[in-house]
C-alpha cells in the first residue's frame, strides 16, 4: 500500500514524463505514441517504476530505445520537478500489456463454444 506522498509522487511524475514524452522526446520516439499508464514510486521516493504502453510501435523495439536513453529524460525531468523535490527519483521503464491481455482474454472468451441452455417448461403441480 502505498502512502500519500508516494501516490502524490506518482502522479506527478507520471504527468510530468508524458508530457515529456509529447513535447521534448518527440526525435526518440518519432511517430509513436507513448502512454504513461502508471508510476510505483519506491518508500523512499528514490526509485520510479514507469509502465508505458505503446501504439504504432513494436514495443520491444521501443522500450530498448527509451531505456538507452533514460538519462535524458531523467535530466527533462529533473528540470520540471527539481523545485518541488529533493531528489529526482532514478528511472525504470516496464512495459504496460493489459491492454494486449485484455484483448487476449476477449478473444479467449469470445472463442468459447457455449451451448445455449434449454428452455424449461413450466410445470403446474396441482
Amino acid at each position: 500500500m502505498e502512502s500519500k506522498r508516494q501516490q502524490k509522487y506518482s502522479k506527478l511524475i507520471q504527468k510530468e514524463i508524458g508530457e515529456i514524452f509529447q513535447r521534448e522526446s518527440k526525435p526518440l520516439v518519432g511517430n509513436a505514441m507513448v502512454t504513461v499508464t502508471r508510476v510505483l514510486m519506491s518508500p523512499d521516493l528514490g526509485v520510479a517504476k514507469v509502465y508505458l504502453s505503446f501504439l504504432l510501435a513494436n514495443n520491444k523495439e521501443m522500450l530498448e530505445n527509451i531505456d538507452s536513453h533514460k538519462k535524458e529524460i531523467r535530466r527533462h525531468l529533473g528540470n520540471r520537478i527539481g523545485k518541488s523535490v529533493r531528489v529526482v527519483p532514478e528511472l525504470i521503464f516496464y512495459p504496460d500489456d493489459s491492454s494486449a491481455y485484455a484483448q487476449h482474454m476477449d478473444k479467449v472468451i469470445g472463442d468459447l463454444n457455449i451451448p445455449e441452455a434449454p428452455e424449461e417448461e413450466d410445470e403446474d403441480e396441482d
